[in-house]
């Protein structure tokens, strides 16, 4: 069989194991089916997600002019605590803005290769430890912002990790941790307005990933350097696709690359 399409994230869906599709414009891949298979992954061109133009991608799907113009790459993004949709504030687009910064977010722990914070909207909740390759996770505190979520990133980045060692991640080289006892050593460095948005009763959450074979040595695919690849697929975690030779491929990284994906 063979598909083409714009590559985006892979959506997801809560489950032992997870389940992972790959969404084209006129039609998706259950990306589970595939493991086991043979898979040849084409680069033909590039689309950027804002312009639709055949533009090569500077960042999250979109080519240099669109990441710089588009409300959804704002700094606040990556950076929470620069959200200012709160105090009325434009950075870009102003009614984007309020819509996504003026909602309930979530600080979380979360455990990949090791124990780190993040923030994330409350509706993006398992979605982002998903795409995080999380095999266990945490609620910290529950804001009605993206500012206060922010803030509360900022204090704790100082004293437990920010990141994710990728490669540790995808190799399974991980250990469980109690992520009760580590929300409970946070406690007091969070910041004194958000103290009452405390979660103090939340459990953990475990997630289990399809993955057949982890890795011993990894290989990163990089679509402009190696415009086709041919592997069989042995395991899907976090957004990476893991095949049988190594070869880790980071759907999220080829955001805008139009493929052709062809099953034997």
């Amino acid at each position: 069989m063979q598909y083409q399409g714009v590559l985006t994230k892979m959506q997801t869906e809560i489950g032992d194991p997870i389940q992972y599709y790959l969404v084209f414009d006129s039609d998706f891949i259950h990306v589970n089916q595939l493991l086991n298979k043979h898979l040849t992954i084409s680069f033909e061109r590039y689309q950027c997600l804002g312009s639709g133009e055949n533009k090569k991608i500077y960042r999250q799907g979109y080519c240099y002019e669109e990441f710089y113009k588009q409300p959804a790459t704002g700094d606040w993004v990556m950076r929470p605590e620069l959200s200012k949709a709160h105090l009325d504030i434009e950075d870009r687009d102003l009614e984007y803005e309020k819509k996504v910064q003026l909602q309930p977010h979530i600080v979380y722990l979360a455990n990949s290769s090791n124990v780190k914070v993040g923030v994330t909207r409350k509706t993006q909740v398992p979605t982002r430890w998903i795409d995080q390759g999380a095999h266990e996770a945490i609620e910290i505190v529950e804001v009605p912002n993206r500012y206060l979520a922010g803030i509360t990133e900022v204090a704790l980045k100082e004293h437990v990790a920010d990141k994710t060692n990728w490669r540790s991640m995808l190799k399974n080289d991980i250990k469980d941790e109690d992520l009760v006892i580590h929300r409970e050593q946070l406690k007091d460095f969070i910041p004194d307005e958000v103290k009452e948005y405390f979660i103090d009763n939340g459990k953990e959450t475990a997630l289990h990933f399809p993955v057949l074979q982890y890795p011993d040595k990894l290989k990163s695919l990089n679509l402009e350097k190696t415009p086709e690849y041919s592997g069989v697929l042995k395991g899907i975690k976090g957004q990476y696709l893991i095949f049988e030779d190594g070869t880790v491929f980071n759907v999220r990284n080829h955001e805008g690359y139009v493929v052709n994906i062809t099953v034997l």
